[in-house]
């Protein structure tokens, strides 16, 4: 089993507050959030650019194994995902994450990469955790 760790300490309350994220592996190491870099595009990062940037991360690593699965062995695949926060009653949720795919692969045909695209989008263990719709769209450029 796998565990990975995060933490969040937040100072001060409500809009005046100020939070800061980090991650285990240092890759964020006391990042800025709050009010104001998650509703008015303040510098720092908020926690549904967070889930966004694990959702594509997840997804792609996860169509590149099937893809090798498969026996495919060249490929390019660049994946956004963009996560929506909507209004709920008196808070807000999660309702999506698209993740929108390019990707060159070799000797693959459309209807075997959109299969293969669908299962991995699927079986991602962040598409799993998220309880909201998750679509996707695709581009696969020959060559």
């Amino acid at each position: 089993m796998t565990i990975r760790s995060a933490s969040a300490r937040y100072d001060g309350l409500g809009k005046s507050g100020k939070g800061h994220v980090s991650t285990q592996s240092g890759v964020l190491s006391d990042n800025a959030y709050g009010f104001n870099t998650r509703f008015e595009n303040e510098p720092g990062t908020n926690p549904e650019e967070l889930i966004a940037a694990a959702h594509a991360s997840c997804f792609t690593m996860a169509l590149s194994f099937a893809l090798a699965q498969a026996g495919h062995e060249d490929g390019v695949l660049e994946t956004t995902a963009k996560v929506s926060l909507d209004k709920d009653g008196d808070g807000f949720k999660i309702t999506k994450s698209a993740l929108d795919l390019t990707a060159t692969v070799s000797g693959i045909d459309a209807d075997e990469f959109a299969k293969i695209a669908e299962e991995a989008k699927a079986n991602c263990p962040v598409s799993k955790l998220l309880n909201a719709e998750v679509s996707l769209t695709h581009t696969l450029k020959t060559g």
